[in-house]
């Protein structure tokens, strides 16, 4: 069959928060780490609404060869050009970022959607595939007993000192925390025959670990995938599209599964002609296979309510960044092309203001706790390649607002189209590695001259547009703020009151927001069509323009909160109804502005022209302030 299934449901950019949430859609699985709303259709996660999908139909790509793509139709040897270099190196690059785009094409942007294109189906497969590897996990690592990470469906051990939503959860759980959550997805299908993509709950990365520290030979460590084989060739499902709509999802990096005929390290499973038609979802791809996609590492943040994503935003705002650069990692003294050793020179000749290092050698990476506090208390994140380009340092760093500095295009920048943006420079700084390991550049230098202005918009971006989401406009709870006194506001970005209240309510926050005052503000262009612009450059308007920290609430596919009419806003309806205005209960124009009190009752209602300085009294009365 040469067309099934469907690319994606889109990962909206925005907001991540690496809980490895599921999105389904098509013969792609996205882990979804993004989502505008714990509750929004497009995550599977532990929101308080079903998530719902559309699955819509397009053309699946049959070859999982490089040689399709484009302009591969030259003489050139598409071989991995190790140590090859010049036009074979650039060559590469156009191969790699070609992928890439391609990748980022399976995107759609639909944000609400359904079922009805389709439905997943989850083989049962034996459990020695899955759960019967997760019962060996006191002696997978020597040095590490795993099942304490392995519990709360592999999310660990919470982590109260950092507040809700937080867990000890390891790199290595990507597998079991995606089959829990899958089996809950409501596109899930019991019926093969009701399903476009087919999930194989093969925990792959646990099949290499189990045997990366034991003496047992390369036909030990293949078995189980041949099994595997064994067992999904008689499937009617998998011959009928001889697995082109099938996924894998594997939690340790494609080489591990790719083992070197010269090397006894990890497994052949994707070497097996058999496993080339899927798609393979690793958390590091190999650059050469179209079918392999990378998804981020889990995190420590999964939130299980609007109010931990709202919590965690305001604390990474508020955070007081004491250092400039931190680096969290050790040296790699038998690698010296890695530029490790020379990072933590140039961090350790200056003072701990400027750069401070944890050496995770001596275990002192061992507890989350440790690393997330170092980040949250540092502007910039150093991410040199370890053993691989890829690191779940990466995405510690964006949860707890900090910069990553970047070395290598690897580790982040050709690796998640789904998760990350194609402009890098909005989240990132990159400096090659060439010119450290060569030290043509101090990188400490070189992070001092970004200005200030530059750090405030890329951790605004990272907090307000990679990070969880505040909410979508239209279906706000109020409950989430129980216990702070409100002040809500539509907001527009080209209006003659834009600038004296967009002021005004950032000094409001800025002196009340550490005893109890809440800002949301909605965007709407609803009055003079003065409110234009996409969700970042409202961002973008309001955060360099006047510094403004409070909320700002999203725009939902192509249309901002509406505060009128039919499709007004269910906050909005209930605002107005709680305190009409004057000649009726509509909103008369932007900056129109409710104030309500701890327990969620609105108190007072402010004309537009009504000044966010004047109504300073009846919020400190609110939150008891004489």
């Amino acid at each position: 069959m040469s067309r099934v299934g469907a690319v994606l449901l889109l990962v909206v950019l925005a907001f991540l928060w690496f809980s490895t949430t599921t999105i389904i859609s098509g013969n792609i699985v996205h882990v979804c780490v993004s989502s505008r709303k714990l509750n929004n259709p497009n995550c599977l996660s532990a929101g308080t609404q079903t998530p719902d999908f559309e699955i819509p139909i397009i053309p699946l790509i049959q070859n999982t060869s490089i040689s399709h793509l484009s302009y591969l139709d030259s003489k050139q040897e598409v071989d991995d050009p190790v140590g090859h270099v010049g036009e074979v190196k650039e060559y590469a690059v156009r191969v790699v970022e070609e992928q890439i785009q391609l990748h980022r094409s399976w995107a759609s942007n639909a944000r609400q959607a359904n079922c009805s294109g389709g439905g997943i189906y989850v083989y049962e497969l034996p459990s020695k595939f899955n759960k019967d590897l997760m019962g060996q996990c006191a002696d997978m690592v020597p040095w590490l007993h795993l099942c304490k990470y392995l519990i709360n469906e592999a999310l660990g051990e919470p982590i109260p000192e950092l507040g809700e939503g937080w867990y000890k959860t390891h790199q290595y759980s990507l597998e079991p925390i995606f089959h829990s959550r899958v089996l809950k997805h409501p596109c899930r299908v019991h019926d093969e025959n009701e399903a476009n993509l087919f999930y194989v709950p093969y925990y792959g990365g646990l099949d290499v670990l189990r045997w990366h520290f034991k003496n047992v030979s390369d036909e030990v460590k293949d078995s189980l995938a041949l099994d595997l084989v064994k067992w999904l060739e008689p499937q009617k499902s998998w011959a009928r599209n001889s697995g082109k709509d099938h996924v894998f999802v594997l939690g340790k990096i494609s080489w591990d599964f790719r083992r070197d005929p010269n090397s006894s390290w990890g497994t052949k499973f994707l070497e097996l002609d058999r496993f080339q038609n899927p798609i393979k979802l690793l958390i590091e791809r190999h650059p050469w296979h179209v079918n392999d996609i990378s998804i981020p590492h889990p995190t420590h943040f999964h939130p299980h309510s609007d109010h931990d994503i709202v919590a965690l935003q305001l604390k990474l705002i508020r955070s007081d960044r004491k250092t400039l650069v931190s680096f969290a990692g050790a040296a790699r003294p038998g690698a010296p092309e890695n530029i490790r050793s020379k990072l933590i020179e140039q961090c350790n000749s200056v003072d701990t203001q400027k750069c401070r290092v944890l050496d995770c050698s001596s275990g002192g990476c061992d507890q989350p706790k440790t690393v997330i506090d170092l980040f949250m208390e540092s502007e910039f994140c150093l991410q040199p390649p370890g053993d691989s380009p890829t690191r779940k340092s990466v995405f510690d760093s964006i949860i707890s607002g900090c910069i990553p500095v970047l070395f290598d295009p690897f580790t982040a920048y050709y690796q998640y189209p789904w998760h990350l943006p194609e402009d890098r420079g909005k989240y990132s700084v990159f400096i090659d590695q060439e010119e450290v390991r060569d030290m043509k550049v101090n990188v400490i230098e070189r992070l001092v001259k970004v200005t200030l202005r530059e750090r405030e918009n890329m951790r605004r971006y990272i907090v307000y547009e990679l990070l969880p989401g505040d909410a979508k406009g239209n279906d706000v709870d109020l409950s989430i703020y129980k216990g702070k006194v409100l002040l809500i506001v539509n907001v527009a970005s080209q209006c003659g009151l834009t600038n004296s209240n967009y002021t005004e309510l950032s000094k409001l926050y800025e002196k009340y927001k550490d005893q109890g005052l809440e800002i949301l503000a909605f965007p709407c262009n609803q009055f003079g069509g003065q409110e234009p612009g996409d969700n970042e450059q409202i961002m973008q308007f309001a955060c360099t323009r006047f510094k403004a920290e409070f909320p700002i609430f999203d725009k939902v596919g192509s249309s901002i909160v509406d505060v009128n009419g039919q499709n007004a806003a269910p906050l909005y309806k209930f605002l107005k109804s709680s305190k009409g205005g004057f000649l009726g209960d509509s909103i008369k124009w932007n900056f129109s502005k409710f104030l309500v009190d701890k327990e969620g009752n609105v108190v007072d209602r402010f004309a537009p022209t009504t000044s966010p300085l004047s109504i300073e009294k009846k919020i400190k009365k609110l939150l008891g302030i004489s």
